[in-house]
């Protein structure tokens, strides 16, 4: 019966009006939450068996969400070292265990560090490839070599000297068999900074030689640390400028640390030959000669603890130190997906993967269609509440109208009620 249909179709029309109108208040509801991605509302008309040319019996109307996961948002600064977003395709792959716990995926990237160093979001944690102090990662970035990123992983850093560089000038006008004596710094394996006094020797006409006592203690000079070998013989042209060096680099050795670090190579850089970029003889001009020192430079670091965590362009995780040491730990990893508006959604903003989605593709940060990694930045919800507030009129008219052929097909309902008495 025709009016049977038409209160049926209109019946329909109440339900489909009614979830788009829940669609739409969730997009506003969430017009502020980080990487939210809106959901609209799909109608398909419904066609009964029985219409035809002569005949027509309604159908009504179905609504389906579709989540529009794959639009972008605005990337927006924050004062976070830890807030990540990805400007292009992507998500980042989080677990909701530390190990070996079930992988979700996200555009969310506020993070912040657990008490036990842990990036986690939401209770989900994020995770990445160990990299080398480069930012290169260890291995290959396979789903196997994935692991839960911990900003604890070195607590603790100190790097040992291996290099120290001279510039000084020794006298010309001193004479053969004077000495003197300038100190280098040099690091051990553990970040311990000891003190190695070196004696210039001159030894003839632009001749002179470098020995190297026992280092001690930065700060404590009676306390010695270790045993020192190695002496260098060093020549210098008619103009001032080093002609050469024997051994060639010239090296120190340092070995039996009393705290029980490894032993150490320094190697010398006392410049160039025939140039004045390191040890120079010029006269001094002085009623005793001495020598004058511009600088002595060495590498390493003293032991130093983690002091701050800060993700930086493309996804590189660096640990800071107190000993100002700046080095990089781990990558974050990228997901992409052959159908990305097929993942199932969850809530906090997680997706897993499903069938039609299928299976995720790990990359780091701008590498094979995947997209880059920004740090201290948040990506912004995609819902334009303007554009919701137009969809929300189009619900209530759609829906005032529904209830109305429910009204008009209840009046005849009484029309043909009367009719039969």
């Amino acid at each position: 019966m025709s009016l049977t249909g038409a209160l049926s179709s209109a019946i329909s029309a109440l339900s489909a009006q009614s979830q788009s109108l829940s669609m739409i208040s969730d997009n506003i509801s969430n017009s502020d939450t980080t990487g939210y991605k809106t959901t609209s509302a799909m109608f398909d008309d419904l066609v009964t068996a029985s219409s035809n040319s002569s005949s027509y019996a309604s159908g009504g109307v179905t609504v389906s969400g579709r989540a529009n996961i794959t639009q972008q948002g605005l990337l927006a600064a924050t004062t976070n070292a830890t807030d990540v977003a990805i400007q292009g395709n992507g998500f980042f792959t989080v677990a909701d265990a530390t190990s070996g716990g079930t992988t979700s995926y996200t555009r969310n990237g506020a993070f912040t560090t657990d008490t036990n160093g842990y990036l986690v979001n939401n209770g989900e944690y994020l995770e990445g490839w160990r990299t080398d102090s480069s930012g290169n990662v260890v291995g290959e970035a396979s789903a196997a070599n994935l692991q839960t990123i911990n900003t604890k992983v070195e607590a603790t850093t100190g790097s040992a000297t291996t290099k120290t560089s001279f510039a000084l000038n020794l006298p010309s006008d001193a004479s053969t068999g004077a000495t003197f004596t300038s100190s280098m710094t040099v690091y051990d394996s553990l970040g311990t900074a000891n003190s190695l006094q070196v004696t210039w020797k001159k030894t003839g006409s632009n001749a002179w030689s470098a020995s190297f006592g026992n280092p001690t203690l930065s700060s404590d000079s009676s306390t010695t640390t270790g045993t020192a070998s190695g002496s260098v013989a060093i020549t210098f042209n008619s103009d001032g400028s080093l002609a050469s060096t024997s051994p060639s680099p010239p090296t120190v050795s340092v070995s039996g640390w009393t705290d029980g670090a490894a032993n150490s190579t320094v190697t010398l850089n006392l410049g160039t030959a025939g140039k004045t970029d390191g040890l120079t003889q010029y006269a001094s001009g002085e009623t005793t000669p001495s020598i004058t020192t511009t600088s002595i430079n060495s590498d390493g670091l003293a032991f130093g603890t983690l002091s701050s965590i800060a993700i930086g362009k493309n996804g590189v995780v660096d640990a800071t130190y107190s000993n100002g040491q700046t080095v990089a730990i781990y990558k974050i990893a990228v997901a992409t997906f052959s159908d990305p508006n097929g993942l199932s959604a969850q809530s906090d903003g997680m997706y897993s993967s499903t069938v039609e989605s299928g299976s995720a593709s790990l990359h780091t940060s701008g590498s094979n269609g995947a997209g880059t990694i920004y740090g201290s930045e948040l990506e912004s919800s995609t819902t334009d509440t303007s554009g919701q507030f137009s969809n929300m009129i189009s619900a209530q008219q759609a829906y005032s109208a529904a209830s109305q052929v429910i009204t008009t097909v209840n009046k005849m309902f009484d029309t043909l009620v009367s009719a039969m008495r």
